[in-house]
Formats: structure tokens, sequence, C-alpha cells
């Protein structure tokens, strides 16, 4: 059975995430020590102790996801000897990060410090309160893309994820947010809802944090992925380099097309997904971009036994 390994963004993580895996293997604890020292601070301080208010700052979110994902892939494969054969790997917006440090394309160290930039370009974009995301629930694409054009025709308000059937999120100016929301109330929306977020990601607002990337990517020691990786802004797989750092820096200010990337991978073969790091939020989306898919996630010591032994009986 063909399988794609996915990685979580943010909104997954909490207090005290991966402190089981870095207690049980010492897989994990190298990876936490790494992070930290990349930093130059005790990242895992912040993700096992908190408190909550400072792991939600995006700086410190982002690269701790991403840590606590590789964490617990690098635990299969290193203490359970697994030679994992995905045919894809893809990661929701920072997951994409996640993908290419899964993938060899770049280092733990500098995928650490490059979404440590990533948040705090992102957190310093946008003054506290002009930014905002919602999510849409119950109106198909067509009609939130249609919703945002008439309440921000200027596009001060854009889809930011589209991330199934009847769920996508919007992106932008507050105020334009706001107005979008109460427009697809009107277009039949089941429900609006204010994300608590600190910035709004995947907007036009995030074009100048898309420049300083560019520049950052030419810091870090790149390689072709192990993997195709499905990228976020145009759910088709990536090969080189230089479509790796087109499609980071496009996603950064365009949307996330993750029904779009799931539904890719499924029409070229893969049969199940599996998610690495906190959280089973992909799972369930991907329960509802595609039926009948194989789903799975790993993230706590519980999971590993099974998961470890789902994934020997397709290896």
């Amino acid at each position: 059975m063909r399988y794609a390994l996915i990685f979580p963004g943010q909104g997954s993580q909490e207090v005290g995430m991966g402190g089981d895996l870095h207690e049980a293997f010492w897989t994990a604890r190298d990876v936490f020590s790494r992070a930290d020292e990349a930093l130059g601070f005790s990242l895992s301080r912040i993700i096992f102790e908190g408190p909550d208010e400072e792991l939600k700052r995006t700086a410190f979110t982002q690269p701790a996801i991403l840590t606590m994902s590789i964490a617990a892939l690098y635990s299969l494969e290193k203490e359970m000897g697994l030679s994992l054969d995905p045919m894809f790997l893809a990661g929701h917006s920072l997951g994409e990060y996640t993908a290419l440090v899964a993938a060899g394309s770049i280092s733990l160290e500098d995928g650490v410090r490059l979404v440590h930039l990533r948040g705090r370009l992102m957190q310093e974009a946008v003054p506290e309160g002009e930014g905002a995301m919602a999510a849409i629930l119950g109106l198909e694409a067509e009609a939130v893309s249609e919703v945002c054009e008439k309440a921000a025709p200027s596009g001060e308000c854009q889809p930011a994820n589209f991330n199934s059937p009847g769920q996508v999120v919007i992106s932008g100016k507050t105020a334009f947010v706001h107005a979008a929301m109460e427009k697809a109330k009107e277009y039949g929306a089941k429900k609006t809802v204010l994300l608590n977020v600190s910035a709004p990601f995947h907007s036009r607002q995030m074009r100048p944090v898309a420049d300083r990337l560019r520049e950052a990517f030419e810091k870090i020691e790149w390689r072709n992925p192990s993997v195709p990786i499905i990228s976020n802004s145009a759910a088709s797989p990536v090969h080189s380099v230089e479509e790796i750092q087109n499609a980071l820096f496009d996603q950064t200010f365009l949307p996330v097309l993750w029904q779009a990337s799931i539904n890719r991978m499924a029409d070229e073969g893969v049969e199940a997904f599996y998610e690495i790091g906190p959280g089973t939020v992909l799972t369930g989306l991907v329960k509802k971009c595609r039926k009948g898919m194989h789903v799975g996630s790993y993230g706590r010591l519980s999971d590993f036994e099974t998961f470890s032994k789902k994934l020997r009986e397709m290896v």
C-alpha cells in the first residue's frame, strides 16, 4: 500500500508535546538538543514547560512544532529501524518546512532557524489588532472567494487555507475579515469563527515576509529532496531546490491548497496518509477531503507500537 507522510502546521502545539518521546528515546533527545543549540536558547524548555502564552508566540510555535515532528519521525526510523518509503511528503503551511527537513532538503538546524525567523517576521509584519483570520464553514471554495471579493474588492481579505470541502479559512485586514464573515452568513455559511491567531497568515500582508525569507534562503545549504514534496501553493510536487524555494516564497502570502494537495496525492496512487507530529488535525481533514483513505497519526509514545507495527506491514 502506497502512503504519504504529512506534517501539521501552527495550531497543533500544546505544552508538554513530545515530552514522552524525549524521555523514552535518545533519538528524540538528540533532536531537541540540536534545536536548542541551533537557536541559542532552550526551545525545549518552552515546549515542555510553557507557559502556554509563550509557546503560542509565533516565533516559538513554528520551530517547536517542526522540532517535535522531526523528533517523532526520527524515533520511528532510528529506534525501530524502519526504512520509511513514502510516495510523497507534504505539510500544512509551517509543516511544509518540516517536510523539507524530513526529505533531507535542509538540515534540522537550518530548518528551525528558518522557521524561527519566519515566525518572527510574520509577527512583526502587521501591528497587533490590524490583521485577522476566520474559518468559514459550510460554503464551497468558489463562494468563499466571491465573498472575499465583495467584502474586500481591493484584496484586503482573501482565502488563506482551502482545508477541506466546506472549510475555508480567510485572512487579511481585521475590518475586512469581519465584513467577509458577515457576507458569508448572507451566502448561507453554517458558521464563521474568528481564529485566535497573532497575524493574518497567507494573506497579501505577508508579501514583505516572503521577500525577507528569500534573502534568508541564500544563507543556508539546500539539497534536492529524497522524496517528492507537494507544495502548498500549487498542490503539485516539487523536486529541485529552485522549485522548493519558489514554492516556499509563494506559500508565505498565497493560500494553502490542502484539499487539492490531498486529492493530488490520492490521484497519484496514495492510499494512506500518516500524520507525524502533535495533534490529529490533518488526519481529520484527510477524512473530509477524500473518502476511503487509510489514516493514522503518531505524536505520542502511546501511539508508537501500534503505529510502527502498521508501518512495518507497509514497508
